[in-house]
């Protein structure tokens, strides 16, 4: 029952995440995520179907990557820059995201509404307040594929970026291995827990 009140923010959560690096590599030259249909908020665009399998088995998952040609970053001064606008553009969805949760959560009359919509409401919001910013800060790890390494990889000198992407292969194993020990939440949990005090201090 939780996941099924969770499941609005999750696909939210992966669909704004992914619309926004499509969205943001599109506006700076690349048409790649517009011609595969990826500019868009409908989540079935974005949902992998063996992530999404695997959100309902072990509680985690993950979308399609929105396929981006940093070539085409034309109208930035360089493919780091863009590079680095495109990666960070899905966090910061989520942050922003979890932003508007918090406000709703704040501000939303739940005591002029029927309980039996009121209170699954307010789950909903509270799911996606959390649910957003651990996907953004998730996401910011400097671990491959995840965005944080492509903008630790757009920022590094040439002589460190090339040792830095002899691990790229050996990524998905060590977050295979994140996952399945408790090291992601001693690493997530104190981030996500602050962060969400800094937002719903600042609303």
């Amino acid at each position: 029952m939780n996941l099924l009140i969770a499941l609005p923010g999750i696909l939210w959560a992966l669909t704004i995440h992914e619309f926004a690096h499509g969205y943001v590599a599109y506006k700076i030259g690349d048409p790649t995520p517009k011609l595969a249909g990826r500019l868009t908020l409908n989540p079935i665009a974005h949902i992998d179907l063996l992530g999404f399998i695997a959100l309902f088995l072990v509680h985690f998952g993950w979308a399609k990557p929105v396929p981006i040609n940093p070539r085409n970053f034309t109208k930035v001064s360089s493919w780091r820059t863009g590079e680095i606008l495109v990666s960070f553009a899905g966090p910061l969805a989520n942050f922003l995201s979890a932003f508007v949760s918090a406000l709703l959560l704040k501000y939303l009359p739940f005591y002029a509404i029927s309980p039996s919509i009121s209170e699954p409401l307010f789950l909903m919001l509270k799911y996606s307040l959390f649910i957003n910013v651990a996907f953004g800060i998730f996401n910011l790890l400097p671990i491959p594929p995840l965005d944080g390494s492509k903008i630790l990889e757009a920022i590094l000198p040439y002589k460190y970026w090339i040792q830095y992407k002899k691990i790229e292969p050996y990524g998905p194993i060590i977050l295979i291995i994140l996952i399945i020990t408790p090291v992601i939440n001693w690493i997530l949990i104190p981030l996500v827990d602050g962060f969400v005090r800094v937002i719903l201090t600042l609303t």
